[in-house]
């Protein structure tokens, strides 16, 4: 079993994704989602951007390995009483139960890049592209000074080294990587491109409040916290990151947040 499901369904990721609205519907606005076309959004969460593109007029798959995460997202659709949209369970590795060449669009955005074993990831979302189809990821930066990726890096240095063969999420921030992937499941390396772009986080609240909502309900950060506690170094780690978030805020406010985080847009044509 992808070991991703216990790591997402430990918290509660929507606690994060209600900071990620305003700038998942900007996103989906820069993508050519129209009205009939068939999208599936992979490690789609909640829906952060699956209802943007269903009420664009798409129809709409979401598939996320966290099965609260899908309930979620399936209340947020029925509450917005959205007919073109569902979400199921599912493994962005092996997607068994989607067929051959059947949608227009496959969008991963944070989501997919996370799965274990990316040749598969990248192997799967050209598998169930139409011919002609598009396939478009968003994916931190490794190294990267903005929020995320900084995020990753200092609670990884609180936390045991990971497992021999272990890849990192972050490689899918790389160009090369992401090239190599794409071309061994069979894309031209001139159907890939590659945009920087921004992702806001916003919220009505406090950086530091931001913050104790990944110490709370962010698998990876529930994780670094529990590691640091185990070693006494849990207000050490709760200091870095507060710099971190408070440094980053943006919003003219003290108790609100704006804070963008670089990400790499990948536009692959089947």
């Amino acid at each position: 079993m992808n070991p991703n499901k216990a790591l997402w369904e430990k918290g509660d990721f929507t606690k994060v994704a209600e900071t990620m609205r305003e700038s998942g519907e900007a996103l989906v606005s820069k993508l050519g989602i129209t009205k009939g076309i068939s999208v599936l959004d992979l490690g789609c969460g909640d829906g952060t951007t699956a209802l943007p593109e269903a009420q664009l007029g798409a129809s709409v798959l979401g598939v996320d390995i966290a099965g609260n995460l899908v309930a979620a997202g399936n209340e947020r659709v029925k509450a917005a009483g959205i007919t073109n949209c569902s979400f199921i369970e599912g493994d962005a590795m092996d997607l068994h139960e989607l067929n051959d060449a059947t949608f227009d669009v496959v969008v991963s955005i944070f989501g997919a890049m996370f799965a274990p074993r990316p040749m598969d990831v990248a192997k799967e979302m050209v598998r169930v592209a139409k011919p002609g189809g598009r396939i478009i990821m968003g994916n931190w930066i490794p190294g990267d000074p903005t929020m995320v990726a900084q995020i990753l890096k200092i609670s990884s240095a609180y936390t045991p080294p990971p497992p021999e063969g272990f890849i990192s999420p972050m490689l899918w921030g790389v160009e090369s990587h992401v090239t190599e992937r794409f071309t061994n499941a069979g894309i031209p390396k001139e159907n890939i491109s590659f945009e920087k772009d921004t992702f806001n986080f916003k919220a009505s609240f406090s950086p530091v409040e931001f913050l104790n909502r990944f110490r709370l309900y962010y698998g990876p950060t529930m994780n670094a916290f529990e590691a640091a506690e185990k070693n006494g170094k849990a207000e050490a780690l709760q200091q870095e990151l507060e710099t971190l978030f408070i440094s980053q805020n943006q919003s003219a406010d003290n108790n609100t947040t704006l804070i963008p985080a670089t990400y790499l847009r990948v536009a692959v044509v089947k």
